[in-house]
């Protein structure tokens, strides 16, 4: 029971450290907060990367972190669905740095920073030979096209919900701005045309 005492003080003091080095250094495209009293209950979005099919998208992700935690890989699944060779319908994601030696790569000296990092570069790079949907590897592999396509289907659909809705609510607005702009232009727009056509 003791011992158990200090593996979760253990995990709480590294936690402290690595949500103030997250919130002071962030790598980019990577937030990642606390949501509960309790440290080993986060949440993180990942930005999706550019000339990737998840660009624009921002993607977030639920993590537990064991009481074991460095000992032991925090638990980490998407909340946004993505259509990815190596993440289920589940949000599972299958990388090595997750799971604990022999068949996975958890090391205490990873963190949650590295991880999601990982995590990150799984997005943008695939890896077809340790896939958790067959179907989609597949297609990754043989027909890279419909692979982008539903991929980035996905991501306007899933990941870009919540930016659209800001662009909605900022449209009126923004055409508004438009017009007075227009107005407080008036006459000088078209003479200004004139002279550049010249």
């Amino acid at each position: 029971m003791h011992e158990k005492a200090g593996a979760k003080m253990q995990r709480n003091s590294r936690m402290k450290r690595e949500l103030q080095l997250l919130g002071a250094e962030p790598p980019p495209g990577v937030s990642c907060w606390q949501t509960e009293h309790d440290v080993g209950e986060l949440k993180a979005e990942l930005v999706g990367g550019a000339n990737t099919p998840y660009e624009g998208g921002v993607f977030s992700l639920e993590i537990k972190v064991p009481e074991r935690y460095p000992f032991e890989p925090p638990k980490i699944h998407f909340l946004t669905p993505i259509y990815h060779p190596n993440i289920d319908n589940g949000g599972r994601i299958c990388l090595d740095a997750l799971k604990l030696p022999p068949k996975g790569a958890w090391r205490p000296s990873l963190n949650i920073s590295t991880v999601l990092t990982s995590i990150q570069l799984l997005m943008a790079e695939p890896n077809p030979d340790d896939p958790l949907m067959a179907d989609i590897s597949a297609e990754y592999k043989y027909n890279r096209q419909v692979f982008l396509e539903k991929a980035r289907k996905w991501t306007v659909k899933h990941a870009m919900q919540r930016n659209l809705g800001v662009k909605e609510m900022d449209q009126p607005d923004a055409e508004n701005r438009v017009s007075r702009k227009r107005e407080m232009l008036g006459a000088e727009e078209p003479q200004k045309k004139v002279k550049t056509s010249l």
